[in-house]
């Protein structure tokens, strides 16, 4: 397949009206390629978190140009260039699965989509990109779920099983500080760093995009901490009791499932959507973890790239 020109990348925002607010709402998007272009189906892509933002995934933005196909990043409302609500920190009524299934209806329509479009969410995307899914949309025709859990119960039972894999010394500080409650102890950060670093990217140096999300979620804990809580083992709020599996089998779309071997997302953490999805197929990537676009980008892309254009 011969690359298309070089795409455009235009930005905007949507106006998402969301009255329990309290305030005017937006949300942000970037599109990579010409959605004017009927003949290649757009795919709409769902970061993690909840709380990241979009830039940890940009590296998606070459299918533009290797399969023509036009990708739209946005970053979800309350991260990134969207609006912000910190004086909604701790408020489990207002963050909800449907407020986010809202606003991607919301951006569906905007951009003009809703009647033929893919999806990939990694991690927490994947959750709502099931959900979404799941709610059998007659415009959704393709799925990808990277890095996401059908239960959370049994990405927390993941997450403890892989922590035990660190040295003594690292988990031994891990547990004195989450008893004592004192998740921003540098000592803890640290010990998080390592947890991270073997089971979140196993790359020796984090690309940029990386590093700039990670920091976002740092600057406006405000999603992340309310939904999930101080780390990605440490699941406290209302995520831990997030479960997918009985709505499943509702998912009659073609869909791409991925994980990285070292992944929170093991194999018994996605193995419901396997099993209960009828047009499923699995992939899975040896040497990486929670971030197999950047840890083996070029196979993940390929992969991504041959799901979306040739159907199963």
């Amino acid at each position: 397949m011969s690359p298309a020109k070089a795409p455009s990348v235009p930005d905007g925002a949507v106006d998402f009206d969301v009255p329990s607010a309290g305030k005017k709402c937006a949300t942000w998007y970037k599109v990579v390629g010409d959605l004017a272009d009927r003949t290649h189906r757009p795919l709409v892509v769902l970061h993690g978190g909840p709380g990241m933002t979009h830039g940890y995934l940009t590296g998606l933005s070459s299918l533009a140009s290797t399969h023509n196909t036009p990708i739209i990043f946005y970053d979800q409302l309350g991260n990134g260039k969207s609006t912000h609500l910190p004086e909604k920190k701790g408020d489990i009524i207002f963050w909800t699965d449907q407020l986010f299934l809202d606003e991607l209806d919301n951006l569906l329509v905007h951009l003009g989509i809703q009647d033929d479009y893919a999806i990939l969410g990694h991690s927490w995307g994947g959750m709502l990109g099931a959900r979404h899914a799941a709610l059998q949309p007659k415009g959704l025709k393709q799925l990808v779920i990277s890095d996401s859990p059908a239960d959370m119960k049994d990405w927390i039972k993941a997450s403890d099983l892989l922590r035990k894999r660190l040295p003594q010394d690292v988990q031994d500080t891990l547990s004195r500080h989450e008893a004592a409650g004192t998740f921003d102890a540098q000592e803890y950060v640290e010990a998080t760093d390592v947890f991270d670093h073997q089971f979140c990217c196993r790359l020796e140096t984090w690309p940029d995009n990386v590093v700039k999300s990670m920091q976002d979620i740092e600057q406006d804990p405000t999603v992340y901490h309310t939904l999930n809580g101080p780390n990605d083992f440490t699941v406290v709020g209302p995520l831990k009791d997030w479960t997918i599996v009985d709505d499943i089998h509702k998912i009659k779309i073609p869909t791409l499932l991925l994980n990285g071997r070292y992944d929170g997302a093991q194999d018994f953490t996605m193995a419901p959507f396997f099993r209960d999805i009828s047009k499923v197929k699995w992939v899975e990537f040896a040497e990486s973890a929670h971030m197999p676009h950047v840890e083996e980008t070029e196979r993940y892309l390929e992969v991504v790239g041959d799901f979306l254009t040739t159907p199963l």
